[in-house]
């Protein structure tokens, strides 16, 4: 790998987080290339933060030393690296790719041994911290995969974040698909305790504090209650859609190694039945929402 402020470095996916995550790559000297199914996008993105924009997959694979994906799931991400003139077609011999995806874990590590037979290496590094945290560069980044090529996508990760290595290829993402599993338990709880609370006569913002100031305190109760939920605003950039996507991967981790884990699978129901009931675009914090349109037999004989 050549000095971070020279390595070409390919990323595809420019959406809600992938293009404050692109921006930095280009603020911090790296030479960035773009890509995105909706090609305008791209080029808007490309030409806000000083980066190209690739006319295709080959061609980012062929532009750069280094592919970040920062796509929906796994699945999108194999088809855009090995699919019909995917990623993979450009990408020379010794070339890396990092996954920022949330994508499943041992899906990862096939799509790992696919890539190292074209001797491609790849590292799952996917973020915690939401769009915020990507625009001031301050991610959680969990990167998992051989050490050597964790190490050499170190410099290139640490300009939006900060890094966690964490074991062998995969381990990321498994340990990214476990954060979300505590995120979304911790929010269903205070979206149920704010609403019981108000049906109860308290108002939100003085249970939001008392929280706050107690043992309930959590990232829901600190960056979510006031800011997304009370507001009305459901705005924090992370959609349903998507934690219930990282919900169902924890469950499907922890059927994959026979471990029981009942809350995570109450959980996941909860999660795919609100992503079911708000439809596309809903706002993770708009789990409040769905809760909200529960009567207690509904509730009773879930």
């Amino acid at each position: 790998m050549s000095e971070p402020k020279t390595t070409r470095i390919g990323f595809i996916g420019v959406g809600n987080m992938g293009r404050p995550m692109a921006a930095r790559l280009a603020k911090a000297g790296h030479a960035v290339t773009v890509f995105d199914r909706n090609g305008a996008l791209a080029a808007a993105v490309a030409a806000d933060i000083g980066a190209a924009a690739a006319s295709d997959a080959a061609a980012l694979g062929t532009a750069s030393d280094v592919v970040i994906t920062m796509l929906p799931n796994g699945k999108i991400v194999q088809q855009a690296l090995l699919g019909k003139d995917g990623v993979a077609a450009g990408l020379a011999a010794g070339a890396l790719v990092v996954d920022m995806s949330s994508s499943y874990p041992l899906g990862t590590q096939d799509l790992g041994r696919a890539l190292a037979e074209r001797g491609i290496g790849l590292v799952d590094a996917p973020v915690s911290g939401g769009v915020r945290r990507a625009v001031c560069g301050n991610l959680a980044i969990m990167a998992g995969g051989d050490a050597a090529q964790v190490a050499a996508a170190r410099p290139i990760l640490e300009a939006m974040g900060r890094v966690f290595p964490t074991g062998p290829l995969g381990s990321g993402h498994a340990l990214k698909a476990l954060n979300n599993y505590v995120s979304a338990a911790g929010l269903a709880a205070a979206a149920e305790a704010l609403l019981i609370g108000q049906r109860f006569g308290l108002d939100g913002e003085t249970i939001v504090q008392v929280l706050n100031a107690s043992t309930g305190r959590n990232n829901a109760t600190e960056n979510k209650l006031t800011q997304f939920v009370l507001s009305g605003s459901f705005g924090s950039g992370f959609s349903l859609d998507l934690m219930a996507k990282d919900l169902r991967a924890a469950g499907d981790l922890a059927g994959d190694l026979d471990v029981p884990a009942p809350l995570l699978r109450r959980s996941v129901e909860l999660w795919n039945q609100a992503e079911k009931t708000l439809g596309p675009g809903a706002d993770h914090t708009a789990i409040y929402r769905y809760l909200s349109t529960l009567d207690r037999e509904t509730d009773h004989g879930a």
